[in-house]
């Protein structure tokens, strides 16, 4: 009986050493399955932390613009900053009192009384002809409080934590409301050539549309020259609703075309960093893509 002693025991053999090698081909399986998994999730996080940044700064493009007067600026970057970042352990208490924050706040009962400031002052622009003294010198009074309490509700809101999605929407539509008023008022009593109107009011819409088209690669940075331009804007509008004379008249003349230019070429630069910034974040995505794929 060796023999057959010998063949169950040769038997046995193969089978432990194909039951070993299947066992080995399932974790080869197995392991190959891991590093699919692994690749597709490297993947899925790349999408996620596009998604992530994408949703920042579709926050910050809404508040985008050149910021709230003279002293805005940086309140599109900001917003997006505050919308898509992940806030630090230490500064939790600061994430929810942005979260918390009541719609009915000062910045934002500032950005309202500009909202309603704009019925008022066409309605003044408008009085008696549209070419009475008296009710121009009331009309410059809404539109002055209207560029004053601009400069203050976007650095409130910033400073004390009473950022709100409310604000980040009403407060350019409030900014661009009461401008483009006054400018279509004055070309419509012929104070103001219908061009300058068109060149202004275009180039506004057009940054704000231009935002959105490149939000998925970032929010484009406020710049000094729209500072400026946003200055010069408002002393130029300020200064043609008023009923000037003599040299005054002629001084508004040239500080609007010192507003024109700097529209253009302010509109101009903004289309030049739309492309830098597609163009960057193309690249990152390609690059992030072939890392995940190595």
């Amino acid at each position: 009986m060796p023999g057959a002693a010998g063949g169950r025991a040769s038997e046995g053999g193969a089978r432990g050493a194909g039951g070993r090698s299947a066992s080995g081909a399932a974790a080869a399986r197995s392991g190959s399955g891991a590093a699919g998994a692994g690749s597709g999730s490297g993947e899925d996080a790349v999408r996620r932390a596009d998604g992530a940044s994408e949703a920042g700064a579709a926050s910050g493009a809404v508040s985008g613009g050149e910021g709230s007067g003279v002293a805005g600026g940086d309140e599109g970057t900001d917003s997006g900053v505050q919308a898509g970042a992940k806030p630090a352990r230490g500064g939790k208490l600061a994430a929810v009192a942005v979260d918390q924050a009541s719609v009915w706040n000062i910045a934002n009962l500032l950005t309202v009384l500009r909202l309603i400031l704009v019925p008022g002052f066409v309605m003044l622009m408008l009085a008696e002809g549209g070419h009475d003294p008296a009710w121009r010198a009331f009309a410059w009074a809404a539109f002055a409080i209207a560029m004053i309490t601009d400069l203050f509700d976007g650095h409130l809101a910033r400073t004390y934590n009473l950022v709100t999605d409310f604000g980040k929407i009403a407060d350019p539509i409030a900014d661009k409301a009461i401008m483009g008023a006054a400018l279509i008022c004055l070309s419509a009593l012929g104070d103001l050539p219908w061009w300058v109107t068109g060149v202004i009011l275009g180039r506004e819409l057009g940054i704000t549309l231009l935002r959105f088209l490149v939000i998925r690669y970032g929010v484009i940075p406020a710049s000094r020259g729209g500072k400026l331009k946003t200055l010069a804007q408002g002393v130029a509008v300020g200064m043609y609703v008023l009923a000037l004379t003599g040299w005054l008249a002629s001084l508004r003349f040239w500080v609007m075309a010192v507003a024109v230019v700097l529209t253009v070429a302010t509109g101009l630069d903004y289309v030049r960093q739309a492309i830098v910034l597609r163009r960057q974040g193309i690249a990152e995505r390609k690059a992030a893509l072939e890392e995940t794929e190595a």
